[in-house]
């Protein structure tokens, strides 16, 4: 399948250089990092929330869960899990479950836990099973533009 076609065209328009790592194919976010052989907390991954003002995105490393209440709290709305169905309407060039964690590429509001700032380098799904993404923090960062930050992430 490759990368989608939404992030990559989100990547050239926004001028950021990254390369692509080739990984085996697998079932989770921490079976991916260590296929990837890159530490958990430096692979970011999107979750879909939805409340009746839309969806959002959150953004957390693969070695932590995301924390709802916090983001409740953060956002001051009740938020709760997108469904499936509506994650495969949301993010059609992308195959279920590799949802690449950049919101503001599919125009969605995007809040992100502040702890992924503290690593050197971040990966993140292409859209397929089979590549991530790498870039320097500060560059995800940029990509993320007017993203919440907060402490959403808690231990597994």
């Amino acid at each position: 399948m490759g990368m989608a076609v939404t992030l990559q065209r989100y990547l050239i328009r926004r001028g950021v250089d990254y390369d692509v790592v080739a990984h085996p194919q697998t079932g989770c976010s921490l079976e991916t990092a260590q296929a990837a052989h890159i530490p958990g907390g430096r692979l970011a991954k999107g979750v879909i929330l939805a409340d009746e003002a839309g969806y959002l995105m959150a953004v957390v490393p693969a070695s932590r869960h995301l924390r709802l209440g916090a983001v409740r709290a953060l956002l001051h709305r009740n938020v709760d899990l997108a469904t499936e169905p509506e994650l495969a309407a949301l993010f059609e060039d992308c195959a279920p479950g590799a949802v690449p964690p950049l919101g503001p590429a599919y125009g969605l509001e995007t809040v992100v836990d502040e702890g992924l700032a503290e690593q050197p380098e971040l990966y993140f799904e292409a859209g397929d099973h089979e590549e991530l993404v790498h870039v320097p923090t500060e560059r995800f960062f940029e990509l993320l533009g007017s993203a919440h930050r907060g402490a959403i992430a808690g231990r597994p």
